[in-house]
């Protein structure tokens, strides 16, 4: 009998099994496909490599802003998608490696649950059956379409996971979606001289983050050729035309060799024999703060709980699981969660927005500076301008950073620290910040907070 069954290998199945493992657990994981998971193989990584090679084609093209003149620029979209499989593999072999270096029994296969109780859990894969002491399931999200006439069975329409197998550039596409996939690969092609052209039901792309910087983001994309048609609801589709109501009620058209369906996400709880046991089901599985189930040795974490469908929050909740069945003290809060869309320029933000904070009712201050109050995003960033916004509460406190500019989201994590930890405007001022740096922003916004 193992002491822990995972079931799912992405970024909260594989941490839990190595921080498991690492401990001294015994400890099975159950995996369908590939370690990693959605993230490594139809997410995260594959798109961060894509859109790296567009940011390079960017440099190239735009170069004589710098001085620096280049001539036949070009690009080979077989070879982009060559080397988003390579980084892919690496990654996954790195992960395998971690596995076998903790001990962690690897089972490649559909798992399925057969019953238990507060003692055991028994799981089938492959026709063999195993005994855990514990579970934790982690099968994460699949692609939400949308039941639109015309998108089932059409070779046109494309998901994250077809679109990322594409070894060939498509002539247009239209993405249905506005939000942080559809922008993502909006920006991925646009970089590559491909028509876009970008559906959405909302007033604003990228619901749910600052309406000021993603209007200003929609902004900088129309302004280099993506067509955004705002409040439009997708009626239906026929081959390679998708139709939508404008928001004056009158049907429209757009056209694109591929459609890509990009309108959210929902929780894998069907397949693996989760009615088999007592735990609830509500968007996901419902779990507490500790991350556990209505059945105390059943533990969830990841996009199957329906919460925050974000890799790196999946990770920490497999932490704080895990910190649980050990009987370390640790509970999963939300309040720090970072956001980052990887378009250029990036957009990263944490805690609370202006919206969210006057919705709650909270009072708050705004800080406020345009990127280019650091020297080295000037420096690096000929001809454009960002923004950097910072919430503070009446005690001082950071409770939300919203910014947008190049690398934002290699410096947001400041913010997750100064929130995670109830830190003051007073002592980020205190702390001395590398210069040149564009970090470096987030003090001069707070200089006078």
């Amino acid at each position: 009998m193992y002491d822990l069954a995972i079931i799912g290998g992405g970024p909260a199945g594989y941490v839990a099994a190595e921080n498991a493992g690492a401990r001294g657990l015994n400890v099975v994981l159950f995996e369908k496909r590939e370690l990693g998971g959605v993230c490594l193989n139809e997410g995260c990584i594959p798109t961060k490599t894509l859109l790296y090679s567009a940011k390079m084609y960017d440099h190239a093209t735009g170069g004589k802003k710098y001085g620096i003149t280049a001539e036949n620029v070009a690009y080979e979209y077989k070879k982009i998608a060559d080397r988003k499989t390579k980084v892919v593999r690496k990654l996954v072999a790195g992960i395998k490696m971690k596995m076998e270096a903790h001990n962690v029994a690897v089972v490649r296969g559909e798992a399925f649950i057969t019953g238990g109780n507060e003692e055991c859990l028994s799981i089938t894969c492959n026709g063999e059956s195993y005994e855990a002491k514990r579970l934790l399931i982690c099968t994460g999200s699949e692609a939400f379409v949308p039941p639109v006439p015309g998108v089932e069975n059409n070779g046109a329409i494309l998901t994250n996971r077809e679109i990322l197998a594409l070894t060939e550039a498509p002539a247009s596409i239209v993405i249905i979606g506005g939000g942080v996939i559809g922008m993502e690969f909006a920006s991925f092609y646009n970089s590559l001289g491909i028509p876009v052209t970008v559906i959405e039901m909302l007033p604003e792309i990228l619901g749910g983050m600052d309406k000021e910087i993603a209007e200003t983001l929609r902004g900088i994309y129309a302004k280099r050729g993506v067509k955004f048609c705002m409040q439009c609801k997708v009626t239906r589709v026929e081959g390679n035309t998708v139709y939508y109501t404008d928001n004056d009620g009158n049907e429209q058209q757009a056209q694109g060799e591929k459609i890509l369906v990009s309108v959210g996400r929902r929780a894998v709880t069907n397949g693996f024999g989760l009615e088999n046991i007592p735990v609830t089901v509500e968007r996901g599985i419902k779990v507490n703060e500790a991350m556990q189930t209505s059945m105390p040795n059943v533990y969830a974490a990841g996009d199957v709980t329906g919460f925050s469908m974000l890799a790196h929050t999946a990770s920490r909740e497999a932490e704080v699981a895990i910190n649980h069945m050990l009987g370390i003290e640790d509970t999963m809060t939300y309040n720090a969660i970072p956001g980052v869309v990887y378009t250029n320029p990036e957009v990263s933000c944490i805690g609370l927005s202006e919206e969210q904070a006057t919705k709650e009712g909270i009072e708050y201050r705004l800080c406020k500076l345009p990127m280019t109050y650091a020297g080295r995003f000037v420096a690096e960033n000929e001809g454009v301008t960002g923004i950097c916004k910072i919430l503070v509460d009446n005690d001082g406190k950071i409770i939300g950073m919203h910014t947008l500019g190049n690398p934002s989201s290699e410096f947001i994590s400041t913010a997750c620290l100064a929130i995670s930890n109830g830190i003051t405007v007073k002592q980020l001022q205190r702390t001395v910040f590398p210069h040149p740096t564009v970090s470096e922003i987030i003090k001069e916004t707070l200089f006078e907070a």
